[in-house]
């Protein structure tokens, strides 16, 4: 009997190769598996099932972990501000360990001994993935097509149709190069072509796919109200509704007013550099919005605190070390902080830009009396002096020093 592979299957033109080249090579029993995370197109392929057998798999598992990767993996990193190189908002990082732990579940339900992924030996998915399953399963063994150059010779789209046909395999996939992408509910990354040249500019009417460019929005602010309790959203302009639900619908109304577009050239992993064009319209909305409350809410130093753990927070999931006592340990520091973030955030939309139109909260710590310039009951100004005396006391005692040295040079 043949043992078992568990292959992270799209149904695409990669993965759909894979399926003959891992029996040929190594006489396995495919399991494709397609993870969910809110892709769309890919899962909305009727055929998708049909295509696997016909390549040569022998199941296909669909599973759909929207909800599961919008409660455990986004909303974590939106409540701890994690943001990669002050821009990436971590759409693929986010999605790669949970993609990798449902691979090893199937992978134990099956009683495979291996999982194989497609990604390349140039980029970031390789080491998340695999991270992702040694820390799951560290017995799994991990096929990596990619990486196998003595025997993995495809090395096109063109490659892969060949082969595929040499296999009896006849795909509704055509030559022509387009752009890489890589869509989930919280983003679409774009890679290639006109990208691939920092000199260049994207070309966004053939690239955005969730937005619009910022000159086609609309003319008129769109006003939006998002309701969050204990650091988490609940309502988007009064209605209540999952996570999940709520990201879809912001992803609509940000993408039609042309938020959440960044170009980037980021440090991979690896250790190049890699260029890309993200959209993360309904993401961008959210993080602001989360903010925007936070401001009001959480005291000085504990800002300051979570704002230098939010970015490492950010290293650790881009770097695919999810599954970590570090990552925890970091979760475990925001989520404490969380249970004051409750409130309500107006915004206005327009023409790429986040408007702030008002914060509310029950746990505000913005006083009128204090911050007013008028006198008031909470804030004697004649305390100010004590304190600028103390706290410019080294300032002071420096400059005192300095003196005496200059005065010590100028008699020797």
């Amino acid at each position: 009997m043949s043992e078992k592979v568990v292959l992270a299957y799209s149904g695409g033109l990669d993965t759909t190769a894979l399926i003959p080249w891992l029996k040929e090579n190594f006489g396995y029993e495919i399991i494709c598996c397609c993870i969910n995370c809110g892709q769309e197109e890919e899962l909305t392929d009727d055929n998708l099932n049909e295509r696997a057998l016909a390549s040569g798999a022998s199941k296909l598992y669909i599973i759909d972990v929207i909800d599961e990767f919008a409660d455990d993996y986004i909303m974590p990193c939106v409540e701890a501000g994690a943001v990669y190189e002050h821009k990436y908002l971590l759409g693929t990082s986010m999605a790669r360990p949970l993609i990798a732990k449902k691979l090893v579940e199937v992978a134990h339900k099956e009683g495979a001994s291996a999982i194989c992924h497609g990604a390349t030996g140039k980029g970031n998915d390789q080491i998340r993935f695999e991270l992702g399953i040694r820390a799951l399963d560290p017995n799994i063994k991990i096929i990596a097509p990619w990486r196998m150059t003595d025997v993995w010779k495809m090395q096109s789209r063109e490659d892969e149709i060949q082969y595929c046909k040499d296999h009896g395999i006849d795909l509704p996939f055509s030559m022509g190069k387009g752009y890489s992408r890589d869509r989930n509910l919280w983003h679409i990354s774009h890679e290639g072509l006109e990208l691939e040249d920092p000199s260049q500019a994207p070309n966004y009417d053939k690239l955005l796919v969730l937005t619009v460019p910022p000159e086609k929005a609309p003319d008129k602010e769109t006003e939006i109200t998002l309701d969050f309790k204990d650091g988490k959203p609940v309502a988007l302009n009064g209605k209540q509704m999952k996570i999940s639900e709520i990201i879809e619908e912001l992803n609509k109304i940000g993408g039609a007013n042309g938020i959440g577009i960044i170009d980037i050239v980021e440090n991979r992993v690896v250790g190049m550099k890699s260029r890309g064009v993200y959209e993360t319209p309904g993401g961008t909305i959210l993080m602001e919005a989360h903010d925007q409350l936070e401001e009001l809410v959480l005291d000085r130093e504990t800002m300051e605190t979570k704002k230098k753990l939010g970015s490492q927070l950010a290293q650790i999931v881009y770097e695919g070390k999810w599954f970590t006592p570090l990552r925890e340990a970091i979760q475990a520091f925001v989520e404490s902080t969380q249970k004051v973030v409750t409130g309500t955030v107006k915004m206005k939309l327009y023409k790429g830009n986040i408007i702030r139109n008002g914060t509310t909260s029950p746990y505000s710590l913005y006083s009128s009396s204090l911050a007013s310039f008028t006198t008031g009951d909470m804030y004697d100004h004649s305390d100010a002096t004590g304190f600028i005396n103390l706290f410019g006391l080294p300032l002071k005692v420096r400059a005192l020093m300095m003196k005496d040295v200059e005065t010590q040079k100028k008699t020797q």
